[in-house]
Parts: C-alpha cells; structure tokens; sequence
C-alpha cells in the first residue's frame, strides 16, 4: 500500500490534495480523452421497433390516468416474447422482457395481462426484492441498478427493460433537472451496456392541456429531455351514444427518426386461459393516423358540441351513400378534412351512425374500409365464411383464447359480437376490434 492509498478521491480535500500533488510533480491531474471523427467507426440505430422504441436509450410512455399506459407496455412486452407483429405489422426480434412495477402486483395484474396478450411468461423477467447482506428488502431503482445489471447477464440479458414507474429511478427530488438526470443515468447506462430499450412509464401533469405534449410530462423537464423517444397515451372524451372511447398511441419526440404520427387502440377485457375466473386487460391495436402530437392530442381530449357531432355524422352518412355504402378510411379522412372535420371527430362520426368497418391487406397495405350498416350486412351474408388462414385470428386470440399477436395470411372481417371494455361498459365489437395476425 502507497501513501497515495489513504487519500480519499470522493472528498474535495482529497482530490485538492492530488491534484496540487499532481502539479508540483509536472503532471496533469485531469487528461480530456478525444477521439477523431475520422477514426469512429459509424453505425445505425438499432431499434427495438423501428421509429418508436430505440435499443439501448430510455423511451419515455406517458398519460393521464385510465388510459392505460401498463396494459400497453405490458402489449409491447408480449410481442417480444414471441417475436410478434408490432402495431404497424412489422416482426419484432424475440428476446427476454425485463419488468419492474412499484404500483403492480406480478400474480395478480402484470402475468395475467400478460398472458392474455400472448406472453411467453418463461421470458418475463419480473424484479421482486433485494438480498443483502443476509437481509431482504424491497427492490429501489435509485440505488440498486448494478445488482440488476448482473442478475440480468446470469439470465442472459433482456431486448426490453420496464420501469414503471420512471419517476421512482430519482432518489432526490424529481422535479429539479440535475437530480432527474443524475437519478436516470444509472438506469440509462445498463440500458446501454445491455444494449436494451429501456421503457420508463409515467403520469401527464394535470392542467397542462394547452401546453407542448413534451412538457406535459409529470416532473422534471429532464424526463423528456434525456429520453430519445416521448410516447404519448391519450383517451378521448365519449358521451353514452358515441360507444367506448377512442384511445390513441402517438409520438410527442422522437430525436432519432420521425416524431409525427400514431396508432388507435382500445382496451378489452378477458378471461386468462387456463385460470377460471381470473380476468384482466389487454390492449387491441387499430388504425395508423397520422398528425403531430399536439394535434392529436387536442383532437382526442376534446369535447365537441352535439350539433358539431350530428353534422359531421350526416357528412359521413351521405358520403358513403354516395360511393355505394364504402371507402377506404384514408380517403374519407382527405374529405373530411376539406369539409373541416377532424379525423378524431370522423371517427365520433362513425360511432354514433353505427358505421362498421373491416381492415385488409397486410403490414405496410394494410388499411381500413369503413361501410353502412345495410352494406355491411350484405358483405357479411356473402363473405364471413371460416376462412382457413384466419379460422383463429379472432380478438387477436387462438384456439386456447390467448391473444397471440398477429396472424399471418391476412385480415378478417369486422365482428358484429358484444364485449366488456376496460371500463365495465358494453361496445360493439366492430367498433373498436382490430383483427391482426397470430403470432407463429
């Protein structure tokens, strides 16, 4: 042992100390590494879902209560798992998911959502407590990231780390930007040594509505900063004749690629295969919209007076009856939008005129076709035959009742069924059910 050994290099007077030892010597205490841009060796972004979730950086999920920013997490990490189809029909690379809850039971919420969403629990992860020094405690995202790192590389790592909620990372105060960036870097940083997305989920401040979407996450500034993706989860207001409420998935930020645009989902609820009486959510994705989130945002939290709603559902009615009782969605959306209608208030409009649709094509082609109801009923007549590539496809679920992802071989009909809704309230299926492909 040195006498250099018994300075303290955490204490200012220890570092003084090398620091004057340094200079007296003729050295530097202090040496900036550079690097020429020439010599770096370039590479691309690595994305866990392409333009939405990057690998090895935090991907913030935000939202206001009830819109149920878990359940879609949850949904992210089951398509993981099994190396499914992410909403915009593109294959994810399977791999373990990594979750941590600090409002969540694992028995009682969080497997059993994941389950109905097609999980293959045996790569589910779930962060329990901490064993030290022969004592148990409960696991603290603020301190214990470096036990995580290495329980998780004896597991074989993780493709998607969960921290929900991401506020429970800052062990000072989390509405002070250098204690929220000094919390996260930890967590940040085994995301980037594992080379995993790391998904911190969180709450909108209320009262904000007018405000940046960005800055309408809860806290620090420095969530929203630091995170290279800002995903935003948003519920929209329904009145008893509009059916459920349209809830929309969409990006407020995003530094590494686009930053616009969205994907409709609902929340559904069902029995757990293979667990009587045990029931939980799931998340059922729809269609792509496009829109910055500011104006998605404005759009789905509004209110719209009744005579603005029965205007816009007389356009669409007469619209359709022009072209034969069906157009595709996009198409209706251009119109509407040159009629002065939004596409939220469009899809209010097809609610309350109980227009159904039905989804085809696949991936990148896939698109909506939205039909009277008296044409829909005769399409049905003629083409809801079982279908042999689709026979299971059904509410995204197989022939155990597991919702499984997305089935290849194309899109089935829009059902004309009942079913419970997050909230307890009863829909048509047909208005908010996206049929996908069922995971291989």
């Amino acid at each position: 042992m040195t006498l250099l050994d018994n300075v303290d290099r955490n204490t200012a007077a220890g570092r003084a100390y090398l620091d004057e030892l340094a200079r007296s010597s003729g050295l530097r205490a202090t040496v900036v590494s550079l690097l020429g841009g020439d010599e770096l060796a370039m590479h691309p972004i690595s994305w866990l879902w392409d333009g939405w979730i990057a690998e090895g950086r935090l991907t913030i999920l935000a939202g206001s209560p009830g819109t149920g920013k878990t359940t879609i997490a949850l949904a992210l990490a089951a398509t993981v798992t099994i190396g499914g189809r992410w909403p915009d029909g593109t294959r994810a690379t399977p791999g373990n998911v990594c979750v941590w809850s600090g409002e969540d039971d694992p028995s009682d919420t969080l497997a059993p959502r994941l389950a109905l969403s097609g999980a293959d629990l045996s790569k589910v992860l779930f962060v329990r407590d901490v064993m030290h020094l022969g004592e148990r405690r409960a696991f603290d995202p603020a301190s214990d990231v470096e036990p995580l790192r290495l329980a998780l590389a004896e597991r074989g790592g993780c493709r998607l780390l969960i921290v929900d909620p991401i506020v429970s990372a800052v062990a000072g105060d989390s509405h002070k930007n250098a204690e929220t960036r000094r919390g996260l870097a930890p967590l940040v940083d085994l995301a980037s040594n594992l080379g995993c997305a790391l998904l911190g989920i969180t709450h909108l401040s209320k009262g904000t509505e007018h405000r940046d979407p960005v800055e309408r996450v809860t806290g620090s500034l420095a969530f929203g900063a630091l995170a290279r993706t800002v995903l935003l989860a948003a519920k929209g207001k329904a009145t008893d004749d509009e059916g459920p409420p349209v809830r929309v998935l969409m990006r407020a930020k995003n530094n590494l690629g686009q930053d616009t645009g969205g994907f409709e989902y609902h929340l559904e609820q069902g029995e757990v295969h293979g667990h009587p009486g045990l029931f939980a959510s799931h998340t059922v994705w729809g269609d792509a919209i496009e829109g910055d989130a500011r104006e998605l945002m404005a759009e789905v939290e509004a209110q719209p007076a009744d005579d603005e709603g029965d205007e816009a559902r007389d356009w669409l009615v007469a619209y359709l009856a022009d072209r034969g009782g069906r157009a595709p969605k996009k198409e209706i959306a251009a119109a509407a939008r040159a009629a002065g209608f939004s596409q939220r208030t469009m899809d209010r409009a097809r609610a309350r005129a109980g227009i159904t649709y039905e989804v085809a094509g696949y991936g990148p082609d896939k698109h909506s076709i939205w039909q009277l109801a008296h044409r829909a009923n005769h399409v049905n007549r003629v083409t809801n035959r079982p279908n042999p590539k689709n026979s299971d496809a059904i509410d995204n679920r197989d022939a155990n009742g597991v919702n499984a992802g997305f089935a290849e071989g194309g899109f089935c009909q829009s059902r004309q069924s009942r079913h419970t809704t997050e909230s307890g309230t009863i829909g048509d299926a047909d208005d908010d059910d996206y049929i996908g492909e069922v995971a291989e």
